[in-house]
C-alpha cells in the first residue's frame, strides 16, 4: 500500500523539515516529497501539525506491565513489553535478561524464535546481558551465576542463538582474547559492562573491536585520577558507542550532560525498565519512580523511551533533535546490518512516532 504522510513538523535523524510529505510503499520509505507533489496514487494520512520522528529503538529492556521476561519465559511476556515500547513511542526492542541459568537463557532464546515464528512484531532479538560478567560490579544481578566463559561454553550458546541472540554484556577483563574474538566474528553486538576493568583492560576489548558499552558510570569501574577505569576508556576511544540511563537516578543529569558534550553522537539511551514481579531470582519492587530489588538494590528503571528523550530536553540541556537522534538514530547505527531503522529516508523502515509538544505519544506508525 501506498500512504504519503503529511501536515506534521518532520525530524528525518538529520534536520527537521515542515511542509513535506513522507512517502511509503509496502513499510518502506520511498522518500519525502513538497505535501503539494504527492502522487496520485498515494493514499493521504493527516498528521494533524503534531511532531513526527522516527520511531524509537531500544537496546535494554527487561519485560513490561508485569510481565518480567525472565520470571515469565513466554510468548505473552514478549507481547506485553512490545506493547509498553509502544506506549513509549518504541517500535523496536532488544529483549534482555540478566545473569541466570544457561537453561533460562537458552530458553528464552527459543521463545525469541517462536514469537518470530507466529508473527510477532518489533523484537530485534535478544540481549544476554551476563553470565560473563565481573561479580564486583553484579550491581542487581544474581552472583551464583556469574561465570568466566569457556570457549566450549560460549560457542555452544552462539550455536544455540543463531539467528535470534543478537547482543550479549560481557566484562571484557574476565574474557581471553580467543573469547572476545569468537564473539565478535558471530556477528552479534557485544558490549562491555558489569566490568571492573582498569583503562588497559577495556581498552584491549575495544580495540579488539568491542563496539558498545551497557549503561554508562553503572556497575562499571569508575573514572579516577590514577585509574580511569572503563568510564575513561570509553569517554577515550573515538569508535567505541555507550548507552547510558536518563531517568536521573542511575546517572544525574549533570553526568548525562557532561558524558553528552564529550560523546557525542557515540552516546545513545536505553530504558534498561523492568516490570514489578514477585517470582524467580529477579523480584522488582516499583518504589516510586525507579524498581529495586527486596534490599534496596537499584534493580531497573521505570521509564519509556519518551520519557529518556524529554528528561535529556528538560533536565540535561540536550537539543531535541539531538535527544531524539539518542533514542533512534544513534541506536540504529548498532543494528544496521540487520535493519535498517532510525531515520526518515529512502530505503528505511516507516516506522514513525508521532508526539506532541508535551512529549506525549499520540501514536506510533508502522508497527
Amino acid at each position: 500500500m501506498k500512504i504519503a504522510y503529511k501536515n506534521g513538523t518532520l525530524f528525518t535523524g538529520e534536520h527537521i523539515e515542515t511542509g513535506k510529505a513522507i512517502l511509503v510503499n509496502d513499510n518502506t520509505i520511498v522518500g519525502l516529497t513538497d505535501e503539494g507533489s504527492i502522487p496520485s496514487d498515494y493514499q493521504i494520512s493527516d498528521l494533524e501539525g503534531l511532531q513526527v520522528a522516527p520511531a524509537f529503538i531500544d537496546l535494554q529492556i527487561y519485560g513490561g506491565d508485569g510481565k518480567l521476561f525472565s520470571a515469565e519465559l513466554s510468548i505473552e511476556a514478549i507481547e506485553a513489553t512490545y506493547r509498553y515500547c509502544l506506549r513509549g513511542g518504541c517500535s523496536r526492542f532488544m529483549l534482555t535478561m540478566a545473569t541466570n541459568s544457561m537453561e533460562t537463557f537458552l530458553k528464552g532464546i527459543e521463545l525469541v524464535k517462536e514469537y518470530w515464528d507466529k508473527g510477532g512484531k518489533g523484537l530485534l532479538g535478544f540481549h544476554m546481558e551476563g553470565p560473563y560478567l565481573n561479580p564486583v560490579k553484579k550491581g542487581a544481578h544474581v552472583e551464583k551465576w556469574i561465570k568466566k566463559p569457556s570457549v566450549e561454553e560460549v560457542s555452544l550458546v552462539l550455536e544455540k542463538g543463531k539467528g535470534a541472540l543478537k547482543m550479549m554484556t560481557i566484562a571484557p577483563e574476565v574474557c581471553s582474547d580467543e573469547v572476545i574474538q569468537l564473539l565478535l566474528n558471530s556477528g552479534i553486538i557485544v558490549s562491555a559492562g558489569h566490568s571492573n576493568a582498569t583503562y588497559a583492560e577495556a581498552m584491549r576489548g575495544f580495540n579488539m573491536g568491542i563496539p558498545t558499552a551497557t549503561h554508562l558510570f553503572n556497575a562499571m569501574s569508575p573514572l579516577q585520577s590514577r585509574e580511569p577505569g572503563l568510564v575513561g576508556a570509553i569517554y577515550n576511544h573515538d569508535r567505541v558507542r555507550s548507552s547510558i540511563v536518563g531517568d536521573g537516578i542511575h546517572v544525574d543529569f549533570a553526568s548525562l550532560s557532561i558524558s553528552k558534550k564529550l560523546m557525542g553522537e557515540r552516546l545513545f539511551f536505553i530504558t534498561d525498565a523492568v516490570t514489578e514481579t514477585s517470582k524467580g531470582d529477579y523480584q522488582h519492587i516499583l518504589r516510586g519512580d525507579r524498581y529495586t530489588l527486596p534490599n534496596g538494590t537499584l534493580s531497573g528503571s521505570a521509564l519509556t523511551m519518551m520519557e529518556s528523550v524529554k528528561n535529556g530536553v528538560k533536565h540535561a540541556g540536550i537539543a531535541l533533535e539531538e535527544a531524539l537522534r539518542m533514542a533512534s538514530t544513534y541506536p540504529g547505527q548498532l543494528i544496521k546490518d540487520q535493519l535498517l531503522a532510525g531515520r526518515i529516508a529512502p530505503g528505511y523502515t516507516a516506522e514513525f512516532v508521532v508526539f506532541n509538544d508535551r512529549f506525549e505519544v499520540v501514536r506510533v506508525i508502522g508497527h
